[in-house]
């Protein structure tokens, strides 16, 4: 099987930030299928002139066009590279002729050049949802515009009505797309998934890393590693920390990553007292790297901002903590909610109570044995649920099912047929 896959934003792991498109790719490469990866290089060298450029990457051959973005651009220079990429991007993607196209959102008009390569190659497309746009910039009070939102709702509109199949990355995701439009017997839900191997619980590499770090020594940890943009709203954290300053002033945070949002969240840290205190700030680093801080944190953290459309996220540092078997704390609720307090692998932390949550992690983390025993819950969950190569092989199906139907002119099976195919039995066998 031929795959032209759009990802606006790949990136490797060398590269760092979300690697789920990478992660699939190589392990459908691994398969046996072929993979054209269709996306954007975001920092271009400055000769680099208007044209594509090709490479492998794990078997996967990328082709790269260049179209600059960063977080701190503004909400109209945004739109304008989504709107380049599509356009430049739908008639190279056409003349790969795939057996079937994988456009993963967001942004949303993916779907477009998407749309325009499977009509040209007569294949089906599938269309990955990891954000539910324009739902959550609408909640965001991003898109305001009577007008934009019209374009938006037409625009999902449109992706949902020319997809063969819809990804999902969460349950509260495919319950948004059924309900924006799409087929509900069309809908798969594949989550981000855990990488096992990378992200592992690693005593050496967490004694390595506390030593290098005369503030933290043996003290307890709690981490955030991400973006720091509006949705994430890291402040929260800096505002735990104060207030874990007046319970334990012992503990120690630490925020990883960079973004729209940093110069606020460092002087918010200034502010209450706590940057270089009991709170620290590294900037990006590479998975590699995130694998480290991870594995000699006590707490990993995923946080958004107080919305309840954000609920339904499928943030990749949640997978990446519960692999890396550190216990888990988010500052809302939905599914991650759900499956954190069923499975006792970590905390679910009040949205607007800095000092209940900093009572909560104190509590915690006081308690002998927490961190262990809930971190070892964390790791069995992300074995048993979100380990990559059995998230591949349901994307995989999905993949062959669209193929197969077009070829045959079928029609789907009915939704409760594949109820099941999401996380607990697998991909189903193949004749």
């Amino acid at each position: 099987m031929h795959i032209v896959y759009f990802d606006q934003y790949f990136r490797t792991p060398a590269d760092g930030g979300i690697t789920r498109s990478y992660e699939q790719a190589r392990r459908l490469v691994h398969a046996g299928h072929r993979v054209d990866m269709i996306t954007t290089a975001t920092d271009p060298e400055p000769d680099w002139r208007r044209g594509w450029r090709v490479s492998e990457e794990a078997g996967i051959r990328v082709h790269w066009l260049p179209v600059p973005y960063h977080n701190s651009m503004s909400f109209w220079r945004r739109i304008r590279a989504f709107v380049s990429f599509a356009v430049r991007s739908a008639r190279h993607a056409a003349e790969l002729r795939g057996d079937v196209v994988l456009a993963s959102s967001t942004p949303l008009t993916i779907a477009l050049p998407g749309a325009f390569a499977a009509w040209r190659s007569r294949a089906p497309m599938v269309f990955e949802v990891r954000d539910l746009w324009p739902d959550v910039p609408i909640a965001m009070g991003i898109l305001r515009h009577p007008a934009l939102i019209w374009a938006a709702r037409r625009l999902e509109r449109f992706a949902y009505r020319n997809a063969a199949s819809v990804i999902a990355s969460s349950p509260g995701m495919a319950s948004g797309v059924v309900r924006n439009g799409a087929a509900r017997g069309r809908v798969t839900i594949i989550p981000n998934g855990s990488d096992l191997e990378l992200f592992r619980p690693d005593p050496e590499a967490a004694r390595r890393f506390r030593a290098e770090r005369p503030w933290l020594g043996d003290r307890k940890l709690v981490v955030y590693t991400g973006t720091l943009g509006k949705v994430n709203g890291v402040g929260y954290l800096v505002r735990v920390a104060a207030e874990c300053a007046r319970l334990n002033p012992e503990i120690r945070f630490l925020i990883v990553g960079d973004g729209r949002e940093r110069a606020s969240v460092e002087a918010l840290a200034r502010q209450l007292g706590v940057l270089d205190r009991n709170l620290f700030m590294a900037g990006f680093v590479p998975k590699s790297e995130v694998a480290r801080v991870l594995a000699a944190a006590d707490v990993a953290t995923s946080l958004v901002v107080d919305v309840p459309a954000l609920w339904d996220n499928s943030a990749n540092k949640f997978f990446d903590g519960l692999s890396s078997g550190t216990a888990f704390a988010i500052n809302h609720e939905g599914w991650q909610a759900e499956l954190l307090r069923t499975s006792g692998a970590g905390l679910v932390l009040p949205a607007t109570d800095a000092p209940a949550a900093a009572a909560m992690l104190v509590s915690a983390l006081a308690t002998p044995g927490w961190a262990t025993r809930t971190g070892r819950e964390a790791r069995l969950l992300a074995e048993e649920k979100f380990a990559r190569d059995k998230l591949a092989a349901l994307l995989e199906d999905v993949l062959l099912e669209a193929v197969a139907r077009r070829r045959r002119g079928a029609r789907r099976e009915p939704a409760d047929a594949r109820a099941g195919r999401t996380l607990d039995s697998g991909p189903p066998p193949r004749s």
